[in-house]
């Protein structure tokens, strides 16, 4: 096959289904799309997609295309990430990604960082899914909990990142604070929507409380920080958090078990490169004045 751009452009139509969708996706016309699909099918001698109103479904011929496709591409990424870190000074893209509660330790200092490399341009992610360190979707990558075990990865200890639990005046004023874990059960809580949560202090709550006890659940760190301040519950936010909110009530003792270690990771083949080595050499100089105990 000789052609990429044909096999990219069925991968797009049959990942996305309709011939304006992968138009928009590839930034050419939707007649660039068709021309490439029927060129395509021509020199197979086999249909990839049936037509129909709704759009383009591909064929058992038009499954394979599309692994075929979707393989080509992941390495195309791969490529371009490796590509960008290779530089011999900081400058071009960075990608830092972690979770979305770090973003007010972190963004300071990914500020601070391209002050001083004026060339490079900063691309902060906080998105919820894990991002692919080894197609080049980031170039580091903060993670909290355990060890990240994905295989051709550099994993670093960084931080251990305290939490702990807290009700805002207004509900200490309605409903006052629990003195012994006992008197919990009398509370309402906030907590993350998701049962069986991996996150060490969720698990220590779910041994004290009932699961109905907790009356705001949300999936959104941010939402649930947010309805902790607002007085909805009882419920656990990270420490650096809660220090910028002084009128917060701390509702009982920090347990070690509650904090969760931090973790830089990185991908063996952009480790030692320049802009990632002076970024990682920065970012563990500036984590020793972050609030994380």
């Amino acid at each position: 096959m000789d052609n990429w751009d044909e096999i990219r452009t069925a991968y797009q139509v049959a990942r996305l289904g309709t011939v304006s969708g992968a138009a928009e996706v590839l930034g050419v016309h939707h007649a660039t799309v068709i021309r490439h699909i029927d060129a395509l099918e021509e020199r197979l001698g086999v249909k990839l997609f049936q037509r129909h109103a709704r759009g383009y479904t591909a064929t058992e011929a038009g499954e394979d295309m599309m692994r075929v496709g979707q393989a080509t591409d992941d390495q195309f990424g791969q490529l371009e990430g490796r590509i960008k870190g290779r530089g011999a000074d900081v400058s071009g893209e960075l990608v830092v990604t972690s979770l979305a509660t770090l973003s007010p330790l972190l963004t300071p200092a990914l500020v601070e960082f391209q002050a001083a490399h004026p060339g490079l341009l900063v691309r902060y992610l906080t998105d919820d899914r894990v991002f692919r360190l080894e197609y080049g979707e980031a170039h580091v990558a903060l993670r909290a909990g355990p060890s990240p075990q994905e295989p051709d990865n550099v994993v670093q200890p960084l931080a251990r990142m305290g939490v702990g639990l807290y009700a805002a005046p207004a509900y200490v004023d309605m409903h006052g604070k629990p003195e012994t874990l006992e008197e919990f059960r009398d509370h309402t809580f906030v907590g993350h929507d998701i049962e069986k949560s991996r996150a060490p202090f969720y698990q220590w709550l779910a041994n004290v409380i009932q699961r109905s006890q907790i009356t705001f659940r949300s999936t959104d760190p941010i939402a649930i920080q947010e309805a902790v301040l607002a007085g909805a519950g009882i419920g656990f936010l990270p420490r650096h958090l809660a220090q910028q909110h002084p009128d917060l009530h701390e509702i009982w003792p920090a347990m070690d078990e509650w904090h969760g270690p931090l973790w830089l990771v990185t991908h063996v083949d952009l480790h030692r490169t320049v802009k990632v080595q002076a970024f990682l050499n920065f970012l563990k100089e500036r984590v020793k004045d972050w609030p994380c105990g």
